[in-house]
């Protein structure tokens, strides 16, 4: 059965739906901005990833946004019981080994659906200095979709939403377009300025091929 096929919602991920909304709402977050109302296909670029709740406060301001949220998760994840409670969630399996890797695997998703807004934690871990990985930028790039910039800001209680944009396969210049709307948020944040600082250096690589 392919995963978009339409079936019965199951009772587990309501629940937790629901649990999601009540726990976003309760804790007081708050919006900033907007997610795109004319655009049903992008890339969310979620930073900074500090705490395992992150996710839960991201979907709570998505389906605030009455817009379903995405994720990518190992294939494995999605098989026997699991398999219709994960793909209910949003999840989509995703195989690392398979030819083409996940990025013509996310191109592919992207083409058949109608909508889809696909959550990344760009910076990777918890643990990361602050630096970007790459994937979240390639997968726009090969879909041809937006970026919308997404910040958790926890001392606030806010998850704001930036204005979409569409790569312009120059890199090193677009992060450094994106490092400056979260400095704007949160200029005291050391990761965001390490963000910066990665940018400045890919762009700097750049030149000098």
């Amino acid at each position: 059965m392919r995963h978009n096929e339409t079936r019965n919602v199951t009772l587990l991920s309501r629940l937790v739906n629901r649990i999601i909304l009540f726990l976003y709402k309760w804790k007081g977050w708050k919006i900033e901005g907007h997610l795109p109302k004319d655009i049903k296909k992008y890339v969310i670029a979620g930073a900074p990833h500090t705490s395992n709740w992150d996710f839960v406060f991201f979907a709570g301001a998505t389906k605030h946004e009455q817009v379903q949220p995405n994720f990518m998760g190992k294939h494995t994840l999605f098989e026997g019981i699991m398999r219709n409670f994960m793909l209910d969630m949003g999840g989509i399996p995703v195989d690392r080994s398979a030819p083409g890797g996940i990025i013509e695997q996310m191109q592919a998703e992207f083409e058949r659906r109608s909508e889809l807004a696909l959550v990344i934690a760009v910076e990777g871990t918890r643990s990361t200095d602050g630096s970007w990985k790459s994937g979240f930028y390639r997968i726009a790039q090969a879909a041809d979709v937006p970026i919308v910039p997404a910040i958790a800001d926890n001392e606030h209680m806010v998850i704001g939403f930036g204005e979409p944009f569409y790569p312009t396969g120059n890199y090193g210049e677009d992060l450094l377009q994106l490092s400056a709307w979260f400095r704007a948020k949160l200029p005291n944040n050391e990761r965001f300025k390490v963000l910066e600082a990665q940018a400045r250096a890919i762009i700097a690589e750049d030149r000098k091929a």
